[in-house]
């Protein structure tokens, strides 16, 4: 029988001694598994543990190493800060910036508890909460109804990004202190004494230039803002600004020292952002429904500005949702329902059917502030609210008191209303521009019907007469030159635009005709680069009805493209109101003064001159308006200017003569009823 051979057990040094032939097994199989494309294994799993995952990905927690990523730091301590302020436990808040590098922020609260944690018995409370993940007291509702703070990863983030970090905390009378290096702890907690007379923790950190670059800092004015708008946000806390004089060289608009407290709110904030700035209606709508302590608690102000572009800036629990959210959602949707719902009061239900809650919005600067209960975020930076219910919240609080307010202010409601139409009146005026751009850009430009348009494209050498009625409108069409001149006929006197409402302009055909024919835009949008006539030349009869229709058209030019005038685009044209002849002789007169003038120097006192008068454009013959009115080696022109020394004369002078008041032009013409002669009715 064989006998077995007993197993010798392997030494240290015999294992040493195989390592080559283990290695190369090794490889060999490692070569098997590539072989077969099984070169995936659980080696090649890694297990990132306590604070390295956000050393190694701070995008993932603070959005990036930017600029706006390191002043994330800051705001992650002070909403820890403010979530005590909130909370009812802390009055005060310091924060502080030294030559160093360091920032420290410095709160009056409860402290961060230091005893023994539960599932950690060997670490205290503070160091799980500084070094561990989504741990905190912020997660249910017994420590803090509100906070900013919800996902737990706040200031460990800041430990894990921070080069060192401090910490202090006073609490039960004691002092306690650990340090921090890059998310690790450098000491166990230090218990440094009594204080009896002191609560609340201190945070002082400095960001790892390994993280965000050797050359990275906080800039001063922007901490300065930040740490402003939390008092803002919340009257009821005091924040005490230092910043290190060293730091701030060359930099004048941010204070050493200065100390925040603001029990007015958002409506001192707004009011201070638009100091200066011209209001639609002087008094800032401001409000609140709860208080921060609580579950669904509102805060705003809005005013609307007449000069400038409009903001929204918003906040929940104190953290600024740059992306806005639901709560914007709900503010906008109040502000909407509340001033349509006014506009069906006062009988104005149709022209406000046009606006849309981006009209509302455009030009209205507001500040909008929600403490709830456990908010949902996109994101871990919490740049945009999610919680559904907070629309609900908003709109509910906001619409009721901007519906009292609209009520309880008819004067500012009704201005208001008036100016929210107008922006909706731009903005569809501005889509149908755009939209005729477009059009144009593809060679499909739909031009009006009647009008007869030259064939020069450029703008430079071209012009276009404007006449009034159909038959004025053929003559001119033969008379013109095809290649520089086009011709549109307008049906009768236009709308009168000094007394007519906005809604009548809009609706008003002949108008919209002739601007599209121009291409150039009204009001704030006139574009003179646009414009498709070097010259826009007014031609009308030389009687009175004529001179109407001129003094109309210059008006609606003066009020809707003043530019068209200041640039020197606009003329009359001086057609001849007398034909005279007599013996092959032709002469040509505008009026009676100078038919007179031309009866007394070319014919004799005796003579049998044949006057023929022009009851119209229309029936003179396509050469004779050539010969006398169109041809330019021929023609007079008359260039329509505003003198700058009498702008507001001649802006006073409209509103008298054209505007909506008669009893104005009533007493101008008693004014001057002594001037009046019936030789001016063919003027």
């Amino acid at each position: 029988m064989a006998k077995t051979a007993k197993k010798q057990s392997s030494t240290p040094a015999d294992l040493f001694a195989d390592m080559p032939r283990r290695e190369a097994l090794r490889r060999e199989a490692a070569k098997g598994r590539s072989r077969n494309g099984d070169d995936y294994t659980a080696h090649d799993i890694e297990v990132l543990e306590g604070l390295e995952p956000v050393r190694r990905r701070p995008g993932m927690y603070i959005g990036g190493t930017d600029e706006k990523a390191l002043h994330h730091l800051f705001a992650e301590v002070i909403d820890n800060a403010m979530d005590e302020a909130l909370a009812g436990h802390a009055s005060f808040i310091e924060v502080e910036a030294t030559a160093d590098g360091f920032l420290t922020v410095t709160d009056n609260g409860r402290g961060i508890p230091v005893d023994p944690h539960p599932k950690f018995p060997n670490k205290s409370a503070l160091e799980v909460i500084m070094c561990t993940l989504h741990a905190g007291g912020k997660f249910g509702s017994k420590v803090y109804e509100t906070s900013g703070g919800l996902h737990g990863v706040g200031v460990s983030v800041v430990n894990a990004l921070s080069e060192r970090l401090e910490v202090e905390v006073a609490r039960g009378g004691q002092l306690y202190r650990q340090v921090y290096q890059r998310g690790k702890p450098k000491n166990g907690l230090e218990q440094l004494g009594r204080v009896p007379n002191r609560r609340g923790t201190k945070v002082r950190f400095k960001p790892d230039p390994e993280i965000f670059g050797a050359k990275a800092k906080f800039n001063p004015l922007r901490l300065f803002k930040m740490a402003r708008a939390k008092a803002y946000l919340f009257g009821g806390v005091e924040i005490r600004w230092h910043y290190d004089q060293e730091l701030l060289h060359g930099i004048t608009d941010v204070p050493e020292n200065e100390t925040f407290h603001f029990p007015g709110g958002l409506k001192d904030y707004l009011a201070v952002t638009l100091a200066g700035q011209t209001l639609v209606h002087p008094e800032i709508f401001t409000g609140k429904s709860g208080r921060p302590g609580a579950n669904g608690s509102v805060e705003w102000a809005v005013a609307w500005t007449a000069d400038a572009d409009g903001f929204l800036s918003s906040y929940c629990n104190t953290i600024p949702t740059a992306d806005g959210g639901t709560h914007e959602t709900g503010l906008r949707a109040a502000l909407s329902r509340a001033l349509k719902d006014h506009a069906e009061r006062v009988n104005q239900g149709k022209r406000a059917a046009l606006v849309t809650s981006e009209d509302i919005m455009a030009c209205a600067a507001a500040m909008l502030s929600v403490f709830i209960r456990e908010p949902e975020f996109q994101g871990q930076t919490k740049d945009r609210l999610a919680t559904a219910e907070a629309t609900r919240i908003v709109e509910s609080a906001v619409k009721d008191q901007f519906d009292h307010w609209l009520a309880g202010n008819p004067a500012q409601a009704n201005r208001l209303l008036d100016f929210v139409v107008e922006r909706a009146e731009e903005r569809i005026r501005r889509r149908q521009e755009k939209e005729i751009a477009r059009k144009s850009a593809v060679r499909k430009l739909r031009l009006p019907g009647k009008l007869a348009d030259c064939t020069n494209t450029a703008a430079e050498g071209s012009e276009i007469f404007i006449v009034e009625g159909d038959s004025a409108g053929g003559s001119a069409k033969q008379a013109r030159d095809r290649a520089s001149q086009a011709v549109l006929p307008l049906r009768g006197k236009i709308l009168n635009v000094a007394s007519a409402g906005k809604d009548k302009l809009a609706q008003n055909q002949q108008l919209a005709d002739l601007v599209q024919a121009l291409g150039c835009g009204t009001g704030a949008h006139y574009r003179d680069e646009d414009l498709r006539y070097g010259k826009v030349i007014v031609m009308t009869d030389a009687d009175v009805d004529g001179a109407h229709i001129a003094s109309l058209l210059i008006t609606f030019f003066y009020r809707q493209m003043p530019q068209l005038i200041d640039h020197g685009h606009l003329y009359l044209a001086v057609p001849p109101l007398y034909r005279l002849a007599h013996g092959g002789k032709v002469f040509y007169a505008r009026n009676d003064a100078h038919k007179d003038e031309i009866m007394r120097r070319e014919f004799r006192a005796n003579a049998n001159v044949e006057i023929g008068r022009f009851k119209g454009l229309g029936e003179m013959m396509p050469a004779q308006l050539k010969e006398t009115t169109m041809d330019p080696r021929k023609r007079t022109l008359l260039k329509v200017m505003l003198i700058a020394d009498d702008r507001a004369d001649t802006a006073k002078a409209v509103d008298r003569l054209m505007g909506a008041k008669a009893e104005a032009r009533f007493e101008f013409i008693q004014e001057r009823a002594e001037f009046a002669s019936d030789e001016m009715l063919d003027v």
